[in-house]
């Protein structure tokens, strides 16, 4: 055991050395010689840091299960306690680390059908809530270098204590000399400070981890959180925002209005500090606030699965962090109650660092694919799943983790088949396919895996609105689906016959989705009549 650990710390040793190297490029970019001294004495802890607890974690994995048989109650026990000391391993380094590392275990937290479901599960519990905060004296810091003037001397007043914090940055209530109520939302310099070297020493740790452990393949996992991640430069971000817009204006005029991005004050923003307009209103998934509101819960599911499913299908520009504390819901400001005191909703959208644009093929396909997912179409499903890399042999696989439902679910001819609520069903794939999953990801393009996370958010809204799945956004998934689909083929019609054909196509689906919402409504009554 003894030369267990002493090899154990030679790999840390060794990989903190070589790593530094790699962290040591990304310092030497550094303009900044203050900056550059602060890296230099806080990038080889964290180095350190990490590299033991990796080295800690593939040991752990390599000698504790080595010998036990494959299929084994023993193995399966044995690696129930290695999966949850290594996750507790990671949380512990991830918030001494923090910055990109916090991401990290956000991340992790929400790959249940990834990732064994103890880290999985201690990500979640912990990251999401403990996200780190800087002083006020950092924040005037970063207004002073950035504005030219204190907070105080920039606006008419200023909250010091922030109303919100990530891992990235942290947003505080201000008003502006004009008397404007504003949110202002200013980076943790300790996160900008080292997140290049962050990034090139993990990815530079679970590489040689790999070629020493083949079995403990996570690199995959390392471009994942680098596509993820949302931008450094908040100027990114804003032009997001004004862009998500001007989309629905010019591409889905019809949901448009119900559809809000902040106000952007470019005078008071830049790449390190954005201000935008404070708009106020419950959290999506805040049930009793939305009620207070007079709106229906089943209202707004119905927009949110509208305003992503326009995104993804016909933008080809997606919000890819849609979870609960980036959507709002407040009154559609030019609406009046209806007689029965039912008011309609606008789902405004906030946080627009991480966006994904979808190249039209990858649009065009992903809509088919969804499109045939929704009507069950065997045929289509495997045609579309194919193209995207998922093979003969892993596109049912596919398809079970985009929807969480077993493959027979999904090829279920039933109306319903995809919001019956089976999720159980598919709580093995993380720990017991993990060589399944490796292989997919390798597979798959990166902006599909970001689009899999994407629904994986707005399925957990959706449930948090209803408390179940929602077979009315599954048709409007379809519905808006097959619409780009039959948009796309328009554009490409060149003879008049190809038209008349897509013409036909399009009147055939939109009978198929009528019969389909008849259907939904005599589930919905015969469920009345049970209850």
């Amino acid at each position: 055991m003894r030369s267990i650990w002493g090899s154990k710390l030679k790999l840390a040793f060794a990989a903190t050395a070589v790593g530094g190297g790699v962290g040591a490029a990304k310092i030497a970019n550094s303009d900044d010689p203050a900056t550059a001294l602060k890296l230099c004495t806080t990038v080889p802890v964290r180095l350190f840091r990490l590299s033991v607890t990796a080295a800690a974690i593939a040991f752990d994995y390599e000698y504790s299960l080595m010998g036990l048989p494959e299929d084994s109650d023993e193995r399966a026990k044995v690696e129930h306690e290695v999966h949850t000391r290594s996750a507790r391993r990671l949380e512990d380094l991830c918030f001494k680390n923090g910055g990109i590392y916090i991401k990290l275990g956000q991340h992790v937290g929400q790959l249940d059908y990834l990732v064994p479901l103890e880290y999985a599960k201690t990500m979640r519990e912990s990251m999401l809530n403990r996200c780190p905060t800087s002083t006020y004296h950092q924040v005037c810091h970063v207004v002073k270098k950035e504005l030219g003037g204190t907070p105080e001397e920039i606006f008419d007043e200023f909250d010091p204590v922030p109303i919100a914090s990530a891992s990235l940055a942290q947003v505080h209530v201000a008003r502006t000399h004009e008397g404007q109520k504003v949110a202002v939302k200013v980076q943790h310099t300790h996160m900008t400070d080292t997140a290049a070297a962050d990034f090139a020493t993990v990815e530079f740790i679970v590489n040689t981890l790999h070629r020493f452990f083949p079995s403990f393949d996570y690199r995959w996992l390392v471009d994942e959180v680098r596509e993820t991640s949302p931008k450094l430069d908040f100027l990114i971000e804003a032009g997001n925002n004004v862009k998500c817009m001007d989309n629905f204006r010019r591409l889905s005029p019809h949901i448009a209005d119900y559809v809000y991005a902040p106000t952007i004050y470019w005078s008071l923003s830049t790449s390190k500090l954005l201000t935008m307009e404070f708009i106020e209103g419950p959290q999506v998934n805040d049930l009793k606030g939305i009620k207070k509101l007079g709106i229906r819960p089943h209202d707004i599911s119905k927009l949110v699965s509208q305003t992503f499913a326009e995104m993804m299908f016909k933008h080809g520009f997606v919000h890819c962090d849609p979870h609960a504390a980036n959507l709002l819901v407040r009154v559609l400001p030019s609406d009046r109650s209806s007689f029965f005191g039912k008011r309609k909703p606008q789902l405004v959208l906030l946080d627009h660092g991480l966006y994904k644009e979808l190249d039209t093929y990858t649009r065009t396909n992903y809509a088919a694919l969804w499109k045939a997912l929704v009507l069950a179409d065997v045929k289509g499903i495997k045609e579309n799943c194919m193209k995207f890399g998922a093979g003969e042999d892993l596109y049912t696989f596919f398809t079970s983790i985009l929807t969480m439902k077993p493959w027979e679910r999904v090829i279920d001819p039933a109306v319903d088949h995809l919001a019956i609520n089976d999720q159980s069903d598919l709580q093995i794939y993380g720990p017991e396919y993990f060589s399944q999953v490796t292989e997919l990801l390798r597979r798959l393009p990166r902006v599909i895996l970001l689009m899999m996370k994407t629904n994986d958010c707005l399925r957990s809204v959706n449930n948090a609105l209803l408390q179940r799945p929602s077979l009315e956004s599954f048709l409007i998934i379809g519905r808006v689906s097959s619409e780009a689909v039959i948009e796309e083929k328009q554009l490409h019609a060149k003879t008049l016959f190809s038209r008349i054909s897509v013409w036909f196509e399009e009147i055939s689906l939109e009978a198929r989705f009528i019969l389909m919402r008849m259907a939904l409504w005599a589930l919905q009554f015969k469920k009345s009549l049970s209850l």
